[in-house]
């Protein structure tokens, strides 16, 4: 397995409109390490399709799977040809879907967006195709919103060649790297919530750096759910004035999904 200095947490929750229309959470995430590096990419469902969490799951673990391949096979990360050789991975694999469930599966269940890193021992790269968030040693970048809410799917490409590819949004040195952040779009959103207060507890929801900068994060491997599961939860509260009892939603409408890396301390 790799030996990279970092720590990972990862997790998603449901989002609100989708836990009260009775609907699957629509997001998915997929992290791994190799010998050679670590790569991890989140990833989020079309929302009009009605099984696009099928999609999500499958597209997010190809993408790693063949970023470590690409890896296995010494392809540089920092080269033009890495992305090019992973979106055409990934597609192939998509058309591959299709041929077994039909062409009518591309809008139903097969179109996802995707925010990913591959870090090895030299380099760190972001990529993306459509719409989310990432955030580099607390830079916070959103990508998106597109116009008409329609990010540009990976999953085109089986439609129209060409139409959409990964994109380079950040190559470092994995030297220069402290933290990482990925999320889907409903990220997004969290990251406009810092002042907002958390349902059950009325405490703030704080800041988006507190998911690489708090230790409980990573000391727990389900802390990052619990956390992200406590903004969501619905409450009820007593306005005594008014002698009644109040439902509170939970704060993230979206499904929300992160995967976040973090330097471990006293390793370079």
């Amino acid at each position: 397995m790799s030996t990279l200095p970092f720590e990972l947490a990862a997790a998603t929750v449901i989002g609100r409109e989708h836990a009260r229309a009775g609907r699957n959470n629509q997001d998915a995430f997929w992290a791994r390490a190799s010998e050679h590096g670590l790569a991890a990419v989140v990833a989020d469902g079309c929302g009009s399709g009605a099984q696009s969490e099928l999609g999500a799951q499958l597209g997010a673990r190809r993408a790693v799977e063949a970023a470590l391949a690409l890896l296995d096979k010494q392809v540089p990360v920092h080269s033009p040809d890495f992305l090019q050789r992973l979106g055409a991975d990934v597609l192939c694999f998509l058309q591959a879907l299709s041929g077994e469930l039909g062409q009518r599966a591309i809008p139903e269940a097969l179109l996802f967006t995707v925010v990913g890193a591959v870090v090895t021992p030299e380099h760190t790269l972001v990529f993306s195709a459509g719409d989310g968030l990432w955030a580099l040693n607390g830079d916070v970048q959103r990508l998106g919103p597109f116009p008409g809410n329609a990010p540009p799917y990976l999953s085109y490409g089986l439609l129209k060649p060409g139409a959409v590819s990964l994109q380079a949004n950040s190559l470092r040195r994995t030297d220069e790297v402290d933290s990482l952040l990925l999320g889907t779009d409903g990220a997004a959103d969290l990251a406009g919530l810092a002042a907002a207060r958390v349902p059950e507890s009325n405490e703030p929801v704080g800041p988006l750096s507190q998911f690489w900068s708090d230790d409980r994060y990573f000391r727990n491997a389900d802390a990052l759910r619990r956390r992200l599961s406590l903004l969501n939860r619905e409450a009820v509260r007593a306005d005594f004035p008014a002698q009644r009892l109040v439902r509170v939603p939970g704060l993230l409408t979206d499904d929300t999904t992160l995967v976040v890396l973090r330097r471990q301390q006293g390793r370079a």
